[in-house]
């Protein structure tokens, strides 16, 4: 059966890690989506509204086959998703400013895997976000009852994390053929020619005539030079390839936020004048 599974992270680089992370388990590319909306990177800059198929993430899981997440359209897609409206709202509300990772899976086995490296990525837990949004919300208000109330505001930081990973730069590409080129050499080179040359005599027969008075055969080879072309291969260069390392230092800068909280103490005998204003949010000691 065909599921669905959704990651919710704080900030897109964190979505981006954690879909290279599934691919690296072995969840194909083209089951990731990643979507972008509104909230900031950890440098402080605003994330551009662009889907970006590459990797998965998640905290939940539904027997659905979902397509992709369309920022107009979020509360339809997570009803979708989910037959209970206040799950799918809960999932709305954490994702309205958040990075959504969705990967599309064919098994039980395959869902519970990416569930399992997204959480390990860091996603939101949707319910505990929830529960803390609601708990904000609800002391935001200011309801001051009487000389037992209390009121709370959590001090959030940013740490920056800094990794690195392996990009190619360029390379070098060998290719061998073969060429052929005309060559040329002179030889002098002899040839043998019989000449038959007839001359008349009128003179007495010799003794040495009469010797060879007689019937016979008498050959004579003529010979010739020819040139012989005769070929050697030989070794006369070597290619080779290596690569150099070089290592360099590099100075990665960004932005951490911390929430800074400000104490007025307000003197009700001057209403609507600030007095002894000044800030105590990082002093353990301030009394109210």
């Amino acid at each position: 059966m065909r599921q669905t599974v959704i990651g919710i992270f704080d900030y897109g680089v964190d979505a981006q890690m954690a879909a290279q992370e599934l691919e690296k388990n072995g969840i194909p590319s083209s089951s990731i989506d990643i979507a972008v909306r509104g909230a900031r990177d950890k440098t402080g800059a605003p994330n551009q509204n662009k889907p970006n198929p590459t990797h998965p993430g998640a905290s939940a899981s539904t027997n659905t086959a979902g397509g992709n997440i369309n920022s107009q359209k979020d509360n339809d897609f997570f009803n979708s998703l989910f037959d209970n409206r206040d799950e799918s709202s809960k999932y709305y509300e954490a994702a309205r400013q958040g990075s959504i990772v969705t990967v599309h899976t064919n098994s039980s086995d395959q869902a519970k895997k990416a569930a399992e490296l997204l959480d390990k990525c860091g996603a939101v837990d949707v319910d505990e976000r929830t529960a803390q949004n609601r708990g904000m919300a609800g002391s935001s208000k200011g309801n001051w009852t009487g000389a037992g109330s209390k009121s709370s505001i959590p001090i959030v930081e940013e740490k920056m994390q800094v990794g690195k990973r392996e990009v190619e730069t360029g390379g070098v590409r060998m290719r061998s053929r073969i060429i052929e080129r005309p060559v040329e050499e002179k030889l002098r080179l002899r040839e043998e020619h019989v000449n038959v040359e007839r001359r008349p005599v009128n003179r007495p027969a010799s003794e040495r005539d009469f010797a060879s008075f007689k019937e016979g055969e008498t050959t004579i080879s003529e010979r010739a030079e020819v040139p012989i072309v005769n070929k050697e291969a030989r070794v006369v260069e070597e290619v080779r390839l290596n690569k150099n390392v070089e290592q360099h230092d590099e100075t990665v800068r960004g932005t951490e936020r911390k929430t800074d909280v400000e104490i007025d103490r307000m003197n009700p005998k001057n209403e609507g004048k600030d007095l002894n204003r000044r800030d105590q949010g990082n002093d353990p000691n301030r009394k109210l």
